[in-house]
Protein backbone atom coordinates (compact mmCIF):
# COMPACT_ATOMS: atom_id res chain seq x y z
CA UNK A 1 0.00 0.00 0.00
CA UNK A 2 1.54 3.58 -1.00
CA UNK A 3 1.55 6.49 1.30
CA UNK A 4 -1.27 8.94 0.93
CA UNK A 5 -0.45 12.43 1.31
CA UNK A 6 -1.03 14.72 4.21
CA UNK A 7 -0.64 17.51 3.39
CA UNK A 8 -1.94 19.42 6.47
CA UNK A 9 1.01 17.62 7.97
CA UNK A 10 3.25 20.03 6.45
CA UNK A 11 5.70 21.99 8.48
CA UNK A 12 6.17 25.85 8.09
CA UNK A 13 7.35 26.16 4.66
CA UNK A 14 10.16 27.79 6.87
CA UNK A 15 11.35 24.89 7.63
CA UNK A 16 12.72 23.45 4.42
CA UNK A 17 13.55 26.91 2.84
CA UNK A 18 16.25 27.90 5.19
CA UNK A 19 18.03 24.74 4.16
CA UNK A 20 17.18 24.61 0.29
CA UNK A 21 18.59 28.41 0.21
CA UNK A 22 21.83 27.86 1.83
CA UNK A 23 23.23 25.15 -0.38
CA UNK A 24 23.96 26.32 -3.57
CA UNK A 25 25.71 28.98 -2.08
CA UNK A 26 28.40 26.30 -0.40
CA UNK A 27 28.56 24.24 -4.04
CA UNK A 28 29.78 28.00 -5.01
CA UNK A 29 32.56 27.78 -2.48
CA UNK A 30 33.59 24.78 -3.89
CA UNK A 31 33.82 25.70 -6.89
CA UNK A 32 35.99 28.74 -6.15
CA UNK A 33 38.06 26.64 -3.81
CA UNK A 34 39.27 24.72 -7.39
CA UNK A 35 39.49 28.10 -8.73
CA UNK A 36 42.04 29.08 -6.55
CA UNK A 37 43.59 26.17 -6.12
CA UNK A 38 43.95 25.11 -9.67
CA UNK A 39 45.15 21.86 -11.53
CA UNK A 40 47.09 20.31 -8.42
CA UNK A 41 43.17 19.64 -7.31
CA UNK A 42 42.89 16.88 -9.41
CA UNK A 43 46.49 15.22 -8.82
CA UNK A 44 44.92 13.38 -6.01
CA UNK A 45 41.57 12.11 -4.19
CA UNK A 46 44.33 12.89 -1.02
CA UNK A 47 44.87 16.27 -2.18
CA UNK A 48 43.17 19.27 -0.15
CA UNK A 49 41.26 20.89 -2.42
CA UNK A 50 40.09 17.63 -3.15
CA UNK A 51 38.93 16.67 0.10
CA UNK A 52 37.68 19.98 1.18
CA UNK A 53 35.64 20.42 -2.28
CA UNK A 54 34.43 17.20 -1.96
CA UNK A 55 33.21 17.59 1.99
CA UNK A 56 32.14 21.10 1.16
CA UNK A 57 29.32 19.28 -1.65
CA UNK A 58 28.59 16.20 0.33
CA UNK A 59 28.12 17.47 3.93
CA UNK A 60 26.39 20.91 2.86
CA UNK A 61 25.43 21.07 -0.22
CA UNK A 62 23.71 17.65 -0.54
CA UNK A 63 23.15 17.26 3.52
CA UNK A 64 21.38 20.33 3.64
CA UNK A 65 18.73 20.08 0.32
CA UNK A 66 18.53 16.07 1.78
CA UNK A 67 18.26 17.29 5.26
CA UNK A 68 15.53 20.37 4.19
CA UNK A 69 13.87 17.48 1.88
CA UNK A 70 13.35 14.86 4.10
CA UNK A 71 11.78 17.45 6.77
CA UNK A 72 8.95 17.79 4.54
CA UNK A 73 8.76 14.69 3.28
CA UNK A 74 8.49 12.26 6.14
CA UNK A 75 5.84 14.69 7.55
CA UNK A 76 3.68 14.28 4.48
CA UNK A 77 4.74 11.53 2.97
CA UNK A 78 4.55 9.23 6.13
CA UNK A 79 2.22 11.29 7.86
CA UNK A 80 4.82 11.46 10.79
CA UNK A 81 4.37 14.18 13.69
CA UNK A 82 7.86 15.50 13.47
CA UNK A 83 8.55 17.32 16.94
CA UNK A 84 9.03 21.33 16.92
CA UNK A 85 10.23 21.28 13.17
CA UNK A 86 10.63 24.91 13.25
CA UNK A 87 12.79 24.65 16.45
CA UNK A 88 14.99 21.60 15.16
CA UNK A 89 15.09 23.49 12.01
CA UNK A 90 16.73 26.58 14.17
CA UNK A 91 19.29 24.41 15.73
CA UNK A 92 20.78 22.00 13.01
CA UNK A 93 20.84 24.30 10.00
CA UNK A 94 23.32 26.36 11.30
CA UNK A 95 24.87 24.24 12.99
CA UNK A 96 25.47 22.09 9.93
CA UNK A 97 26.54 25.22 8.11
CA UNK A 98 29.43 25.90 11.05
CA UNK A 99 30.18 21.90 10.33
CA UNK A 100 31.05 22.70 6.87
CA UNK A 101 33.06 25.25 7.75
CA UNK A 102 34.96 23.85 9.80
CA UNK A 103 35.39 20.55 8.00
CA UNK A 104 36.83 22.15 4.76
CA UNK A 105 38.64 24.75 7.00
CA UNK A 106 40.42 21.75 8.42
CA UNK A 107 41.16 19.88 4.76
CA UNK A 108 42.61 23.20 3.63
CA UNK A 109 44.48 24.45 6.43
CA UNK A 110 45.19 21.18 8.21
CA UNK A 111 45.02 21.80 12.02
CA UNK A 112 44.29 19.14 13.87
CA UNK A 113 42.23 20.89 15.91
CA UNK A 114 39.15 22.19 13.34
CA UNK A 115 38.55 18.36 12.45
CA UNK A 116 37.77 17.83 16.43
CA UNK A 117 35.52 20.96 16.50
CA UNK A 118 33.87 19.84 13.15
CA UNK A 119 33.15 16.17 14.38
CA UNK A 120 31.94 17.93 18.02
CA UNK A 121 29.33 20.09 16.05
CA UNK A 122 27.99 17.51 13.62
CA UNK A 123 27.60 15.15 16.44
CA UNK A 124 25.73 17.32 17.81
CA UNK A 125 23.23 18.86 14.81
CA UNK A 126 22.96 15.51 13.19
CA UNK A 127 22.21 13.48 16.81
CA UNK A 128 19.25 15.79 17.01
CA UNK A 129 17.96 15.60 13.57
CA UNK A 130 18.63 11.78 13.38
CA UNK A 131 16.52 11.83 17.06
CA UNK A 132 13.78 13.55 15.42
CA UNK A 133 13.74 11.52 12.17
CA UNK A 134 13.90 8.14 13.93
CA UNK A 135 11.25 9.06 16.31
CA UNK A 136 8.87 10.27 13.21
CA UNK A 137 9.64 7.04 11.19
CA UNK A 138 8.73 4.69 14.08
CA UNK A 139 5.56 6.40 15.16
CA UNK A 140 3.77 6.90 12.00
CA UNK A 141 1.09 4.49 11.07
CA UNK A 142 2.05 4.81 7.42
CA UNK A 143 3.53 2.08 5.41
CA UNK A 144 4.54 1.16 1.91
CA UNK A 145 7.96 0.44 0.42
CA UNK A 146 8.63 4.15 0.41
CA UNK A 147 8.71 4.30 4.24
CA UNK A 148 10.83 1.46 5.08
CA UNK A 149 13.13 2.90 2.47
CA UNK A 150 12.95 6.06 4.53
CA UNK A 151 13.66 4.71 7.56
CA UNK A 152 16.88 2.53 6.13
CA UNK A 153 18.22 5.86 4.67
CA UNK A 154 18.27 7.56 8.00
CA UNK A 155 19.98 4.47 9.37
CA UNK A 156 22.62 5.09 6.61
CA UNK A 157 23.20 8.50 7.67
CA UNK A 158 23.84 6.87 11.17
CA UNK A 159 26.20 5.40 10.39
CA UNK A 160 27.71 7.50 7.71
CA UNK A 161 27.58 10.07 11.09
CA UNK A 162 29.43 7.53 13.55
CA UNK A 163 32.11 6.72 10.89
CA UNK A 164 32.72 10.33 10.04
CA UNK A 165 33.05 10.96 13.59
CA UNK A 166 35.13 8.72 13.99
CA UNK A 167 37.77 9.37 11.22
CA UNK A 168 37.52 13.20 12.48
CA UNK A 169 38.99 11.71 15.81
CA UNK A 170 41.41 9.73 14.14
CA UNK A 171 42.82 12.63 12.20
CA UNK A 172 42.40 15.03 14.88
CA UNK A 173 44.23 13.05 17.76
CA UNK A 174 46.59 10.72 15.22
CA UNK A 175 49.04 12.08 17.49
CA UNK A 176 47.46 10.42 20.35
CA UNK A 177 44.93 8.05 19.17
CA UNK A 178 45.60 4.40 18.60
CA UNK A 179 42.69 2.58 16.21
CA UNK A 180 42.98 -1.47 15.45
CA UNK A 181 40.99 -0.55 12.20
CA UNK A 182 43.19 0.66 8.48
CA UNK A 183 42.18 4.29 7.89
CA UNK A 184 42.01 3.20 4.19
CA UNK A 185 39.19 0.60 4.69
CA UNK A 186 37.47 3.26 7.73
CA UNK A 187 37.27 5.31 4.47
CA UNK A 188 36.46 3.45 2.02
CA UNK A 189 33.37 2.23 4.95
CA UNK A 190 32.43 5.71 5.30
CA UNK A 191 32.27 6.60 1.89
CA UNK A 192 29.94 4.03 1.03
CA UNK A 193 27.81 4.11 3.85
CA UNK A 194 27.82 7.65 2.76
CA UNK A 195 26.79 7.77 -0.97
CA UNK A 196 25.45 4.66 -0.49
CA UNK A 197 23.73 4.02 2.55
CA UNK A 198 22.46 7.62 3.02
CA UNK A 199 22.29 9.47 -0.22
CA UNK A 200 21.20 6.38 -2.82
CA UNK A 201 18.88 4.92 -0.68
CA UNK A 202 17.08 8.80 -0.10
CA UNK A 203 17.11 8.84 -3.77
CA UNK A 204 15.21 5.65 -4.18
CA UNK A 205 12.98 5.99 -1.80
CA UNK A 206 11.82 9.38 -2.92
CA UNK A 207 11.73 8.19 -6.43
CA UNK A 208 9.35 5.90 -5.45
CA UNK A 209 6.36 8.69 -5.29
CA UNK A 210 7.44 11.65 -7.14
CA UNK A 211 8.86 9.73 -10.20
CA UNK A 212 5.35 8.35 -11.15
CA UNK A 213 3.79 11.19 -9.56
CA UNK A 214 5.78 14.44 -11.02
CA UNK A 215 6.76 12.72 -14.22
CA UNK A 216 3.98 10.66 -15.21
CA UNK A 217 5.44 7.66 -15.96
CA UNK A 218 4.17 3.73 -14.41
CA UNK A 219 5.37 2.96 -10.68
CA UNK A 220 8.26 1.26 -10.25
CA UNK A 221 7.85 -2.94 -10.47
CA UNK A 222 6.91 -4.62 -7.21
CA UNK A 223 9.89 -6.43 -6.78
CA UNK A 224 12.08 -3.89 -7.85
CA UNK A 225 11.28 -1.87 -5.09
CA UNK A 226 12.23 -4.48 -2.31
CA UNK A 227 15.01 -6.02 -4.44
CA UNK A 228 17.07 -1.93 -4.83
CA UNK A 229 16.44 -1.19 -1.34
CA UNK A 230 17.58 -4.72 0.42
CA UNK A 231 20.21 -5.53 -1.79
CA UNK A 232 22.11 -2.11 -1.55
CA UNK A 233 21.79 -2.49 2.53
CA UNK A 234 23.21 -5.95 2.03
CA UNK A 235 26.05 -5.31 -0.17
CA UNK A 236 26.84 -1.86 2.26
CA UNK A 237 26.82 -4.95 5.24
CA UNK A 238 29.30 -6.93 3.90
CA UNK A 239 31.23 -4.04 2.49
CA UNK A 240 31.89 -3.37 5.56
CA UNK A 241 33.50 -6.60 6.54
CA UNK A 242 36.50 -5.00 5.70
CA UNK A 243 37.25 -3.30 8.36
CA UNK A 244 37.44 -6.68 10.26
CA UNK A 245 39.36 -8.59 7.30
CA UNK A 246 42.91 -9.34 6.44
CA UNK A 247 44.75 -6.64 3.79
CA UNK A 248 45.00 -9.61 0.51
CA UNK A 249 41.72 -11.25 1.74
CA UNK A 250 39.56 -7.92 2.24
CA UNK A 251 40.60 -6.79 -1.43
CA UNK A 252 39.10 -10.09 -3.13
CA UNK A 253 35.90 -9.51 -0.97
CA UNK A 254 35.97 -5.43 -2.43
CA UNK A 255 36.13 -6.65 -5.69
CA UNK A 256 32.68 -9.20 -5.78
CA UNK A 257 30.85 -6.90 -3.06
CA UNK A 258 31.42 -3.71 -5.12
CA UNK A 259 30.40 -5.28 -8.32
CA UNK A 260 27.11 -6.18 -6.88
CA UNK A 261 26.66 -2.71 -5.35
CA UNK A 262 27.23 -1.22 -8.60
CA UNK A 263 25.46 -3.68 -10.45
CA UNK A 264 22.29 -3.29 -8.05
CA UNK A 265 22.68 0.90 -8.81
CA UNK A 266 23.05 0.59 -12.65
CA UNK A 267 19.77 -1.76 -12.18
CA UNK A 268 17.68 1.32 -10.46
CA UNK A 269 19.09 3.57 -13.48
CA UNK A 270 17.91 1.56 -15.83
CA UNK A 271 14.72 0.67 -14.09
CA UNK A 272 14.19 4.76 -14.16
CA UNK A 273 15.06 5.83 -17.42
CA UNK A 274 12.78 2.71 -18.63
CA UNK A 275 9.84 4.27 -16.55
CA UNK A 276 10.35 7.47 -17.99
CA UNK A 277 10.65 6.48 -21.36
CA UNK A 278 6.49 5.39 -21.05
CA UNK A 279 5.36 8.84 -19.45
CA UNK A 280 2.12 9.84 -20.34
CA UNK A 281 3.58 13.43 -21.02
CA UNK A 282 6.18 13.61 -24.06
CA UNK A 283 7.13 17.64 -23.17
CA UNK A 284 10.79 17.21 -21.50
CA UNK A 285 10.68 20.16 -18.49
CA UNK A 286 13.98 20.37 -16.49
CA UNK A 287 13.29 18.46 -13.98
CA UNK A 288 12.63 15.30 -16.16
CA UNK A 289 16.20 15.89 -17.90
CA UNK A 290 17.63 16.30 -14.97
CA UNK A 291 16.54 13.19 -13.14
CA UNK A 292 17.88 11.70 -17.27
CA UNK A 293 21.11 13.10 -16.73
CA UNK A 294 21.40 11.50 -12.95
CA UNK A 295 20.53 8.27 -14.34
CA UNK A 296 23.12 8.28 -17.28
CA UNK A 297 25.62 9.71 -14.95
CA UNK A 298 24.92 6.51 -12.40
CA UNK A 299 25.05 3.81 -15.66
CA UNK A 300 28.62 5.68 -16.53
CA UNK A 301 29.43 5.38 -12.82
CA UNK A 302 28.57 1.65 -12.95
CA UNK A 303 30.37 0.85 -16.26
CA UNK A 304 33.77 2.85 -15.49
CA UNK A 305 33.34 0.86 -11.86
CA UNK A 306 33.75 -2.40 -14.34
CA UNK A 307 36.33 -1.01 -16.65
CA UNK A 308 38.49 -0.38 -13.65
CA UNK A 309 37.93 -3.32 -11.72
CA UNK A 310 38.71 -5.37 -15.36
CA UNK A 311 41.95 -3.06 -16.09
CA UNK A 312 43.90 -2.64 -13.23
CA UNK A 313 46.07 -0.40 -14.85
CA UNK A 314 43.76 2.16 -15.26
CA UNK A 315 41.81 1.60 -11.73
CA UNK A 316 45.42 2.02 -10.17
CA UNK A 317 45.66 5.81 -11.89
CA UNK A 318 44.84 8.42 -9.01
CA UNK A 319 42.78 9.81 -10.94
CA UNK A 320 40.51 6.80 -11.24
CA UNK A 321 38.36 7.48 -7.86
CA UNK A 322 38.24 11.29 -9.05
CA UNK A 323 36.23 10.13 -12.19
CA UNK A 324 34.09 8.25 -10.06
CA UNK A 325 33.38 10.72 -7.68
CA UNK A 326 32.48 13.32 -10.70
CA UNK A 327 30.24 10.80 -12.19
CA UNK A 328 28.40 10.18 -8.41
CA UNK A 329 28.63 13.32 -6.74
CA UNK A 330 27.86 16.46 -9.09
CA UNK A 331 26.73 13.81 -11.97
CA UNK A 332 23.88 12.02 -10.12
CA UNK A 333 23.20 13.80 -6.49
CA UNK A 334 23.56 17.49 -7.58
CA UNK A 335 21.80 16.60 -10.68
CA UNK A 336 18.78 14.79 -8.69
CA UNK A 337 18.77 17.74 -6.14
CA UNK A 338 18.62 20.46 -8.42
CA UNK A 339 15.72 18.87 -10.78
CA UNK A 340 13.99 18.34 -7.31
CA UNK A 341 14.32 21.59 -5.76
CA UNK A 342 12.83 23.22 -9.18
CA UNK A 343 9.76 20.76 -8.67
CA UNK A 344 10.09 21.01 -4.55
CA UNK A 345 9.85 24.80 -4.15
CA UNK A 346 6.44 25.73 -6.76
CA UNK A 347 4.72 23.21 -5.46
CA UNK A 348 5.50 24.27 -1.19
CA UNK A 349 4.96 27.90 -2.57
CA UNK A 350 1.35 27.16 -4.32
CA UNK A 351 0.75 24.27 -1.72
CA UNK A 352 1.56 27.39 1.13
CA UNK A 353 -0.16 30.26 -0.60
CA UNK A 354 -3.59 27.89 -1.39
CA UNK A 355 -3.81 26.95 2.70
CA UNK A 356 -3.41 30.49 3.32
CA UNK A 357 -5.74 32.18 0.89
CA UNK A 358 -8.37 30.27 -0.38
CA UNK A 359 -10.11 31.94 -3.19
CA UNK A 360 -9.57 35.33 -1.31
CA UNK A 361 -6.13 36.21 -3.63
CA UNK A 362 -5.43 34.87 -6.81
CA UNK A 363 -2.06 32.59 -6.73
CA UNK A 364 0.39 31.97 -9.43
CA UNK A 365 0.21 28.30 -10.59
CA UNK A 366 3.16 26.05 -10.01
CA UNK A 367 4.81 26.87 -13.97
CA UNK A 368 5.18 30.70 -12.54
CA UNK A 369 7.29 30.56 -10.03
CA UNK A 370 10.49 29.62 -11.68
CA UNK A 371 10.84 30.80 -15.26
CA UNK A 372 11.52 27.69 -17.58
CA UNK A 373 14.10 29.57 -19.46
CA UNK A 374 15.59 30.54 -15.80
CA UNK A 375 15.55 26.75 -15.52
CA UNK A 376 16.86 25.63 -18.54
CA UNK A 377 19.70 28.09 -18.53
CA UNK A 378 20.79 26.84 -15.46
CA UNK A 379 20.43 23.05 -16.29
CA UNK A 380 22.76 23.79 -19.55
CA UNK A 381 25.48 25.28 -17.57
CA UNK A 382 25.22 22.50 -14.68
CA UNK A 383 25.61 20.02 -17.22
CA UNK A 384 28.22 21.92 -18.73
CA UNK A 385 30.32 22.68 -15.51
CA UNK A 386 29.87 18.58 -15.39
CA UNK A 387 31.70 17.91 -18.16
CA UNK A 388 34.16 20.44 -17.64
CA UNK A 389 35.15 18.75 -14.43
CA UNK A 390 35.10 15.02 -15.95
CA UNK A 391 37.47 16.43 -18.86
CA UNK A 392 39.81 18.44 -16.10
CA UNK A 393 40.18 15.11 -14.20
CA UNK A 394 41.93 14.36 -17.53
CA UNK A 395 43.73 16.81 -18.34
CA UNK A 396 44.39 19.40 -15.22
CA UNK A 397 44.63 22.12 -17.10
CA UNK A 398 40.62 22.94 -17.15
CA UNK A 399 40.55 22.92 -13.78
CA UNK A 400 39.95 26.74 -13.56
CA UNK A 401 37.74 26.79 -16.37
CA UNK A 402 35.48 23.93 -14.53
CA UNK A 403 35.91 25.43 -11.13
CA UNK A 404 34.15 29.05 -12.75
CA UNK A 405 31.55 27.08 -14.72
CA UNK A 406 30.37 24.99 -11.49
CA UNK A 407 30.08 28.17 -9.37
CA UNK A 408 28.36 30.22 -12.07
CA UNK A 409 26.01 27.28 -12.36
CA UNK A 410 25.48 26.93 -8.38
CA UNK A 411 25.39 30.62 -8.07
CA UNK A 412 22.35 30.60 -11.19
CA UNK A 413 20.71 27.95 -8.72
CA UNK A 414 20.38 30.16 -5.76
CA UNK A 415 19.36 33.31 -8.10
CA UNK A 416 16.26 31.00 -9.36
CA UNK A 417 15.64 29.75 -6.06
CA UNK A 418 15.62 33.30 -4.14
CA UNK A 419 13.46 34.04 -6.95
CA UNK A 420 10.72 31.90 -6.02
CA UNK A 421 10.97 32.43 -2.36
CA UNK A 422 10.18 36.26 -3.61
CA UNK A 423 7.64 35.30 -5.50
CA UNK A 424 5.73 33.07 -1.98
CA UNK A 425 6.48 36.17 -0.05
CA UNK A 426 4.88 39.14 -2.33
CA UNK A 427 1.79 36.61 -2.84
CA UNK A 428 1.53 35.95 0.74
CA UNK A 429 1.59 39.68 1.30
CA UNK A 430 -1.33 40.15 -1.27
CA UNK A 431 -3.27 37.57 1.13
CA UNK A 432 -2.91 38.88 3.67
CA UNK A 433 -3.80 42.58 2.64
CA UNK A 434 -6.80 40.87 0.94
CA UNK A 435 -7.83 39.23 4.12
CA UNK A 436 -9.97 40.96 6.64
CA UNK A 437 -7.74 41.78 9.56
CA UNK A 438 -4.80 40.81 7.29
CA UNK A 439 -3.67 38.22 9.77
CA UNK A 440 -2.92 34.50 8.90
CA UNK A 441 -1.49 32.01 11.68
CA UNK A 442 2.33 32.35 12.55
CA UNK A 443 3.47 28.56 11.57
CA UNK A 444 2.06 29.07 8.02
CA UNK A 445 4.93 31.94 7.38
Amino acid sequence: MQPVLSFEQAPPISVPYRFFLTAPLFGAVAGLVLVLLGPDTFQSRWSSGALAMTHLIVVDFMLQAMCGSLLQFVAVVAGANIWRPRLVAHIVHPLITAGAIFLASAFLLEQQVLFLVAAAVFITALGIFLTVMFIALLRTPARGMSIYVLRAAVFGLLVTVVLGATLALTLGLEDHLQSDWSLIALINVHVAWGLGGWALMLVIGVSYLVVPMFQLTPSYPVWLTRLLPAGLFLVLCLWSLQLFSPDAAAQTWQTAVGLAGVLRGGLYAAATLWLQSRRRRRQMDPTLIYWRGAMLSLLAFALSWIVFEAAPQLGANLRAPMWLGVLVIPGLFLSVITGMLYKIMPFLNWLHLQQQGGTVATSPNMKQMIPEGAMRGQMRLHFTALGLLLAAVLWPALAIPAGLAFTASCLWLEWNLIGAARVYTRYRDKIRAATAGGAIPPDQT
